[in-house]
């Protein structure tokens, strides 16, 4: 039997597990894993400036291409702790991600050695599984067992802490009989899907609620072919967003309280059955007022995870299944229903959806300056197309995106959903980036998750990450400058200073453009609406020339306060602007306006 140390074990199985790729930052406690890294080879790794920030590549890498697990990598103490947000965030979205920590050697744990911290009890409320390994022998079985749980069920992150002699220990291990773990996800059954499609047989007014366990399931041209075989409209939960692409005459937008379209929450409010597939329910997408919502119409949910069935609501009837085999089941039975001509014609009711597309806009298309944010979206839409990868997380920023930007594809929007921590954009897009160097990206952030992470962005410089930032810079904190309103406060959200070193842009404070050019990047300043199309062309030409990401900074105005929901209510969205009354006002929407 082949003798290694067992973090040369680990290693070996990483790379038999499918990882090619790693994110993090060495450390004393963890250096005989980097170097095994480097001994053993087959692993790229990318050295972040933050270890928060490798969490978050690990998840941008995970989730840009089907089947990748995202690697972090840190020290003891406070990388760990450093990590937990990317965990949660992971765990929130349903993301597995792998962090491997190093720790003090297994008989300093209980004196307080340095940077010594029980960090697997820390992580384990954001965790599928989070383990300190004692005995070296153990090493190959935890790390097989980690691939096994991230892969099986609802998809999730594990954290592994190797105290310093466990990896120094040599350990006999073969890698070459070395083989994963059978992955479980559950599965419906026919009897299930009958019964439930039996919902959509007695409908007038069906919905499909088209959640992000499609895409991880790897499932959303089985989506597409399902409502296309029934003619049920799809509306996008955030998560799920691509999973139809916006301009199917089956897309009906995406509901909610924040995140969704005019058209999106009045076809949702006058439908009669709602068929959820790998969707939680997420309270942005139903609101508090559950009455609403739910109200007049029956629901089935399926989800891979049985807890997530009647955690929110009780449904009429609940499946647990991974979405991949419930679709494949549901295409099965309708195919025989419409064989048997059974299958109803929902012909007229996915029309008024369309209908509703064409006439319940929002308005894009304004030439004041400071920019409006409603244009920055509008020329976005011209310049980046379907091939486009968006990838942002929290803040007005990221609700008009999602208001107003299209996306055709499967993990063309890659956003931390539930978690929301500013700074993720950064890193996640240089994960995304790194995962999938083909498709173009296109990041986007407020000033204030710009500044969060922003020494990430000479990781990208470093490694030669090219994609296109666009950020939206108002000197506030908009999204929470306009919760305040319903508090008469605006108390602590205010970003503006005259900075000394660049009068010219008066009270916006920090200079990005500096910032972005000190760490390595180019970037460019905008302040005409009708200069941003020029400025996105610009960005793209020289991303590729340079092979870093190109940094377009928008002057906003001060305050812009984006359509959503005071009481969070779906059926009670306030609209602040002035709505599209003429084409010309919306010239980007997916179907022209009609008036």
């Amino acid at each position: 039997m082949p003798r290694m140390t067992a973090a040369a074990a680990a290693v070996e199985i990483l790379k038999r597990e499918g990882v090619e790729q790693a994110f993090g930052v060495p450390g004393a406690a963890i250096n005989p894993f980097y170097r095994e890294l480097k001994n053993v080879g087959g692993i790229k790794h990318t050295l972040a400036r933050h270890v928060e920030g490798a969490s978050h590549m690990a998840e941008g890498y995970t989730r840009a291409k089907a089947g990748n697990i995202g690697v972090c990598i840190g020290t003891s103490g406070p990388a760990g702790t450093d990590m937990i947000t990317g965990l949660y965030s992971a765990i929130a979205d349903s993301i597995p991600i792998l962090c491997i920590t190093g720790q003090a050697p297994v008989s300093k744990l209980h004196k307080e050695d340095f940077q010594a911290v029980d960090i697997a009890s820390i992580a384990k409320p954001v965790t599928k599984a989070a383990t300190t390994v004692l005995e070296a022998a153990q090493v190959p079985g935890v790390f097989q067992q980690a691939f096994h749980l991230m892969r099986s069920g609802r998809p999730g992150p594990v954290l592994i802490d190797l105290p310093i002699d466990v990896q120094l220990t040599e350990i006999e291990f073969d890698p070459e009989t070395y083989e994963p773990l059978p992955v479980y996800k559950p599965s419906a059954t026919r009897a299930q899907i009958e019964k439930a499609i039996g919902f959509l047989l007695e409908s007038e007014r069906p919905l499909i609620v088209a959640g992000g366990g499609i895409i991880n399931a790897d499932a959303s041209d089985l989506l597409v072919e399902f409502a296309e075989l029934t003619g049920v409209p799809v509306i996008s939960t955030l998560m799920g967003w691509g999973t139809i692409p916006d301009d199917h005459e089956l897309a009906a937008g995406m509901v909610g309280v924040q995140t969704s379209h005019r058209y999106g929450n009045e076809t949702f409010l006058a439908s009669d059955f709602v068929l959820g597939i790998g969707n939680r329910w997420a309270n942005r997408h139903t609101g508090y007022n559950m009455e609403a919502y739910t109200k007049g119409r029956a629901f089935v949910h399926v989800d891979i995870e049985p807890t997530q069935i009647g955690k929110i609501f009780a449904p009429d009837y609940g499946v647990a299944s991974d979405a991949k085999a419930a679709l494949e089941l549901f295409i099965t039975v309708a195919k025989e229903l419409k064989a048997a001509g059974r299958l109803p014609d929902f012909g007229d009711w996915a029309a008024a959806a369309q209908e509703r597309k064409a006439t319940l806009q929002r308005r894009t298309h304004f030439d004041n300056i400071p920019i409006k944010p409603q244009r920055v979206y509008e020329e976005m839409n011209k310049a980046f197309g379907p091939e486009t990868r968006y990838v942002t997380t929290i803040g007005l920023s990221q609700i008009a995106a999602a208001q107003f930007l299209h996306v055709y594809k499967p993990r063309h929007w890659i956003n931390c959903g539930q978690a929301g921590p500013l700074g993720w954009t950064i890193p996640a897009a240089i994960g995304a980036a790194t995962a999938d160097p083909e498709t173009p990206i296109v990041a986007l952030s407020g000033d204030y998750d710009f500044q969060f992470m922003i020494e990430e962005l000479a990781v990208a410089a470093q490694h030669k990450v090219p994609y296109v930032h666009v950020l939206v810079n108002n000197a506030y904190l908009g999204l929470i400058r306009q919760a305040q309103v319903n508090l008469d406060i605006n108390f602590q959200v205010n970003l503006e200073f005259e900075n000394i070193n660049t009068p010219e842009i008066g009270v916006y404070g920090v200079d990005h453009v500096k910032v972005a050019e000190g760490l390595g990047v180019k970037a460019i300043r905008v302040t005409d609406p009708n200069e941003l199309g020029a400025a996105f062309e610009e960005a793209k030409k020289l991303a590729v020339e340079h092979q870093v990401p190109v940094v377009v900074e928008a002057i906003l105005e001060r305050v812009t306060n984006i359509s959503m929901s005071k009481t969070v209510d779906m059926s009670n969205v306030t609209e602040f602007e002035e709505l599209a009354s003429l084409p010309e006002h919306a010239p980007t929407a997916i179907k022209t306006l009609k008036v």
